[in-house]
């Protein structure tokens, strides 16, 4: 089967002939034309008395709505808010645009920040695509089931009401590079399930107390009250510390079912976007590095996610003709969704606002960018003096080893 450039092509060559052909040469290019490419007679009688070009007629490119320099602004409002897809972006655009501009991040006309103010998530993505791929590691688990207590904990699937606020799920992600022996840094990250607020806490290995400690302090940080934590079936978290922890403060105590990773979903997202993505996978296991890790989790980390980092929530799933079809939300920040449905009061409220107005997410993003240059100083700085003293060690134990008295001496 001919392409539709090879018919073209075809009938370039014929049109000479056929022009000066007579009216039986005519009937018989045309005759062998059709039979060639299985075309309409009449048809092609009309292309070949025509007095136009065979050449394809080339499209008008559309006008651009949305120039260079809007496209540059757009790309710097992206960078600056840790590179969120068009969903999660469109909505939070317009204020974002003025909170920059006051803060002088983004220095733009007024009728810049119009256009860029009204473009769509679709086109969000669609001129972003580039730099997405501008922009273009094996995992393994250091879970480990806590036996002990299960049947006093009961399993709670994906059944939560996500119109309730306080309901936090627990994970722990390791900081343990390559190698799972020894103590190393582990974070604790605590997502609540309605709103998408996290909390983060860095802690020297697994130890019970110690996570049950960090813990107590994501709790103190929240502006709202917790109603129940829903860990998996690690053992730091499914132990008598925590039980009894629970209890004291009235807190619901639920668990995952063992291997089920989708019984946790709402935190194991939060894993790669606010851990694995900030801090890597290399090995932290010094107080210097845990203690760097939580100043950026207690200060400019939790601020920039729940303040600034929009969260889609899924409002309905339906099936259709065998294909699932989800619907979401208008993509929302923690902190407005804590304002929508926390219990909080008019006080509580007012302090959340204040933060909020006191923020630049600009400033925020340069002093994380800060200290994971710094965390990363100080793990290369922590290998170096590790590699140096290794070397030493071998050289030591070569020169202490005795000199062999069996080798014979012949002269």
């Amino acid at each position: 089967m001919m392409t539709m450039q090879t018919r073209n092509e075809y009938l370039k060559t014929i049109k000479k002939q056929y022009l000066k052909a007579t009216k039986k040469e005519k009937a018989e290019l045309l005759d062998e034309y059709c039979r060639n490419t299985g075309q309409n007679r009449k048809y092609i009688i009309r292309k070949l008395q025509a007095r136009v070009s065979l050449k394809p007629k080339q499209r008008k490119k559309r006008k651009w709505t949305y120039d260079g320099w809007v496209i540059a602004a757009l790309v710097r409002v992206w960078e600056i808010m840790d590179y969120p897809c068009g969903q999660r972006l469109e909505p939070r655009l317009p204020e974002l645009v003025d909170i920059l501009r006051v803060h002088k991040e983004l220095n733009i006309s007024d009728e810049l920040a119009s256009k860029l103010k009204q473009i769509s998530a679709r086109t969000i993505d669609r001129r972003l695509d580039h730099q997405k791929k501008v922009l273009h590691r094996k995992h393994f688990s250091t879970t480990r089931p806590g036996t002990s207590l299960k049947n006093r904990i009961p399993i709670r699937l994906n059944d939560w009401d996500t119109s309730e606020v306080g309901n936090i799920a627990l994970d722990l992600v390791a900081h343990c590079g390559g190698s799972v022996a020894g103590d190393y840094a582990n974070t604790i990250s605590a997502t609540d399930i309605a709103t998408g607020w996290w909390e983060g806490e860095a802690v020297m290995g697994k130890g019970q107390e110690r996570t049950c400690r960090g813990v107590d302090r994501q709790r103190r940080r929240s502006p709202f009250k917790w109603r129940g934590i829903h860990p998996d079936n690690d053992a730091p978290f499914i132990n008598a510390h925590m039980l009894r922890y629970t209890e004291k403060e009235e807190l619901e105590f639920s668990r995952s079912r063992p291997n089920k990773k989708n019984d946790n979903a709402y935190v194991e997202q939060k894993n790669w976007t606010h851990v694995r993505k900030m801090v890597g996978y290399l090995r932290y296991d010094t107080d210097e590095e845990i203690s760097l890790l939580n100043s950026l989790y207690r200060n400019e980390l939790r601020l920039y996610k729940n303040f600034f980092q929009p969260v889609m929530k899924l409002k309905e799933k339906v099936r259709v003709e065998g294909r699932l079809h989800r619907k979401y939300e208008i993509a929302k920040t923690p902190y407005q969704r804590v304002l929508e449905l926390g219990n909080l009061t008019k006080i509580e409220k007012g302090k959340l606002r204040s933060i909020y107005q006191s923020l630049n997410p600009a400033e925020l993003k340069r002093k994380i960018d800060g200290k994971l240059k710094q965390l990363g100083e100080l793990y290369d700085k922590k290998q170096a003096k590790r590699a140096r003293a290794a070397l030493q060690a071998k050289q030591l134990n070569r020169i202490s080893q005795p000199i062999s008295t069996s080798a014979t001496v012949t002269f």
